[in-house]
């Protein structure tokens, strides 16, 4: 850490999405399973240790838990089940130096804990629309709609989720649904047997409710695992109603992106309610985040881009996101300090902008 601008290092970041951490020990294969975004390890790879990710836990985090770096992964798990998963998690979270979380507990298995757990930070709600949906549509297709604008008017959340992007794919119709085709679409639904939220008309239905209230609205964006499409989750398919919705002035933030982040970069340019980042990206590609963060930065203004995680489960998540979020903005701008790009004074900003204040502005954090 010793290269890194000591501005970007002493960033107090927002990671403005994220998820819960597992309160319990794994097994080998169970810590696995979190190394990728498939359902489980390939019986016919090797092993998620062998990935960059993998590589990443062995380098970075092995010496946070009084392991040499690169110890072996056993011995990394090991050492990990001898401390505990509190003692893990409290060393591994608190190292990632997040001031505040914002977590979407959408997707909340038995054993996952809030992060600020392990660290005291501030957490902060976000609700996961298409959960609701599902809470609230057993009562019947007639009355659906006031009971969702109930649910938003009754939440503490500061800011909504939409998962359209695994449900029906980010191609939505612009058009704000009436009642009666909500009801209809509810109908649908209910006659289909499925638990899940997966109607085009309900997805914007929950979308356009969400920014009447003025909740910012995060869209999981690119790569997550096999229940999406990807090429039905390109960002530039919410083109139109990103045109339709700016009038209202109501942040909408782009997730992930990869491997669409320069296509995310273009809608933060023209849009003035469109933010991005890169999330899970990050740790992802690991030691490859300064050339990835690169290319999402490279027509972004600096005031449309923040800091997340996407941590799930794993407290290593956490830590790799920050660690390697600061690596990266830390290589690009000092390459843009050699290249006299721009003022000492400029790159500070940017971090600052990047790491925290953009989060504090379009969530409305005091």
């Amino acid at each position: 850490m010793d290269h890194l601008l000591p501005w970007v290092a002493s960033l107090h970041l927002v990671d403005h999405h994220c998820h819960g951490v597992l309160g319990a020990d794994l097994d080998r294969t169970g810590f696995e399973s979190h190394l990728t975004e498939a359902d489980s390890p390939s019986p016919l790879g090797t092993s998620l240790f062998d990935s960059s990710l993998g590589l990443a836990v062995r380098r970075w985090c092995a010496p946070l838990l009084d392991l040499p770096t690169l110890a072996p992964a056993d011995a990394y798990l090991a050492r990990r089940r001898s401390l505990g998963a509190a003692e893990v998690n409290r060393a591994l979270v608190s190292a990632a130096g997040i001031s505040t979380f914002l977590v979407d507990d959408g997707a909340w298995p038995e054993g996952l804990v809030g992060p600020a757990t392990f660290t005291g930070s501030r957490e902060l709600p976000v609700l996961r629309l298409e959960r609701l949906a599902e809470d609230v549509v057993p009562e019947g297709a007639s009355g659906f709609p006031e009971r969702v604008r109930a649910g938003l008017d009754a939440s503490r959340a500061v800011a909504a989720k939409s998962i359209a992007a695994y449900r029906v794919g980010l191609e939505l119709d612009p058009a704000r649904p009436s009642d009666a085709e909500v009801v209809a679409a509810a109908d649908r639904w209910l006659r289909s047997g499925s638990p899940r939220c997966a109607d085009e008309v309900i997805s914007r239905f929950l979308v356009w409710e969400a920014l009447d209230r003025r909740l910012p609205v995060q869209f999981h964006v690119g790569f997550g695992d096999a229940d999406l499409s990807l090429h039905r989750c390109d960002p530039l398919l919410l083109t139109d109603l990103l045109r339709a919705t700016a009038p209202l002035g109501v942040p909408v933030m782009l997730l992930h992106n990869y491997p669409f982040h320069r296509n995310a970069g273009y809608l933060a340019q023209v849009f003035p309610h469109v933010f991005v980042d890169l999330g899970l990206t990050t740790h992802a590609v690991a030691h490859q985040a300064s050339r990835v963060l690169a290319e999402a930065l490279e027509i972004v203004p600096f005031g449309k881009f923040l800091f997340s995680t996407d941590a799930f489960a794993l407290a290593e998540l956490y830590y790799l996101g920050a660690l390697f979020f600061r690596r990266a903005l830390s290589d690009f701008l000092s390459a843009g300090l050699r290249g006299h790009a721009f003022a000492v004074a400029d790159a500070e900003r940017i971090a600052h902008l990047i790491g925290w204040e953009n989060a504090h502005r379009a969530y409305r954090l005091e």
